[in-house]
């Protein structure tokens, strides 16, 4: 195939490109952008795990402390039975006064530790609660995740597919514009949002919407040779003139 001769037909030809390079330009944007979209959710997920692991770990040191104070308790417990069981080995009643203090004292730690540990049983199964609460949320979550990165990796398969059919058939196409041409347009398309070349729209640029001169109007109409938009340099084209 060989480059089409006159302007009109080159101006024609990039027309025809134009509305495939919209299509390629948006797909390449959603497969870039798709990735990090899927990684934001996964951060989120993970962040949530996070959270759960926090509160779990939370009531493994919750019940740690009752397990201690639960040692703790027997050990008083068995401290006061041998020290009771003493009591009638004592020989003088100043000892047996003695004994009594320290059994009293043993008592009134027992108590503190039976205290704690109650309080304590309200701590466990409130963290409990809190973190069969967050599993749901995490299993959720997880779920949730799951199914929109499945969908995103779909989505963006077929995307590949539909891209691949879009280069080939905008590769059918170049051939027959001028290097120099298709070069300018390329290098527009790659810094304009994927938009290179815009018909004229009541005297104003398609693109930037800038007024065009009665000058560019009738080079235009003339197309001896190819128009850019003074403020955003696309090319410029009459739609009726074409």
């Amino acid at each position: 195939m060989t480059a089409t001769t006159t302007l009109k037909d080159q101006l024609r030809r990039l027309v025809e490109i134009q509305a495939i390079d919209v299509h390629i330009y948006a797909m390449k944007l959603t497969l870039r952008e798709r990735p990090a979209e899927i990684e934001a959710l996964r951060q989120e997920c993970e962040a949530k795990k996070s959270t759960l692991k926090k509160l779990e770990d939370k009531l493994k040191g919750i019940q740690v402390q009752q397990k201690d104070l639960d040692n703790d308790l027997k050990t008083k417990e068995a401290g006061i039975a041998k020290m009771e069981a003493s009591l009638a080995l004592l020989k003088t009643n100043k000892e047996y006064q003695a004994r009594l203090i320290e059994i009293e004292s043993l008592n009134a730690d027992k108590s503190q530790i039976e205290e704690k540990i109650l309080m304590g049983f309200d701590e466990v199964e409130a963290a409990r609660q809190a973190v069969e609460a967050e599993r749901a949320v995490v299993a959720q979550y997880d779920k949730d995740f799951q199914a929109k990165k499945k969908q995103g990796e779909d989505e963006m398969a077929i995307m590949q597919d539909q891209l691949k059919v879009k280069e080939s058939q905008r590769g059918r196409l170049t051939p027959d514009v001028r290097p120099d041409i298709l070069g300018r347009y390329d290098r527009i398309v790659q810094n304009k949002e994927g938009v290179a070349i815009v018909a004229i729209k009541d005297q104003a640029c398609g693109g930037c919407y800038m007024h065009v001169t009665e000058q560019k109007l009738n080079t235009l109409k003339i197309c001896d040779q190819m128009v850019y938009c003074d403020q955003c340099a696309r090319i410029l084209y009459l739609a009726d003139e074409l």
